[in-house]
């Protein structure tokens, strides 16, 4: 019996090293680490990139907003944001009304992005060669539909 358990917590285990979370956060981290080599030459880490990529794409828009679309808190946006202010790479703004705060792209995060999209482009490109074209697209539409759930 003591071993039939022994067996059934290492299978426990390991079920829990792979279930969908563990494994979503193991690939995303090795992901990351490669698009952060990338960028590092223009001093931008993945998420920073994201972020001001978002801030351009929305243009002039409310930081709850900007946290929506990136399916992020807004205490961790908040925090995202500090340094690319801070560089000078965003503009914070109160709104009309003075709860609510406006982000958006500065002409030195213009700039800054502008370094930064060949870089990410070249990450991109390595990620979808090493993966397959085809795997990719497949990982992209699962990851679309992971999102909704």
């Amino acid at each position: 019996m003591e071993t039939k358990n022994r067996i059934n917590n290492k299978t426990d285990a390991l079920d829990r090293q792979q279930c969908a979370c563990a494994s979503l956060r193991k690939a995303t981290r090795k992901i990351t680490g490669s698009y952060d080599a990338q960028l590092k030459p223009v001093g931008l880490n993945s998420t920073q990139f994201t972020v001001l990529s978002a801030v351009e794409l929305m243009g002039k828009s409310r930081q709850s907003d900007i946290a929506s679309a990136l399916a992020m808190d807004g205490t961790t946006l908040t925090r995202n944001l500090k340094p690319l202010a801070e560089k000078g790479w965003i503009l914070i703004e109160r709104g009309d009304d003075q709860r609510v705060r406006m982000v958006s792209l500065s002409n030195k995060g213009k700039n800054i992005l502008k370094k930064a999209i060949p870089l990410w482009q070249q990450a991109q490109l390595s990620f979808v060669e090493k993966l397959g074209a085809q795997n990719w697209q497949r990982l992209r539409d699962s990851l679309h539909a992971l999102q909704k759930l």
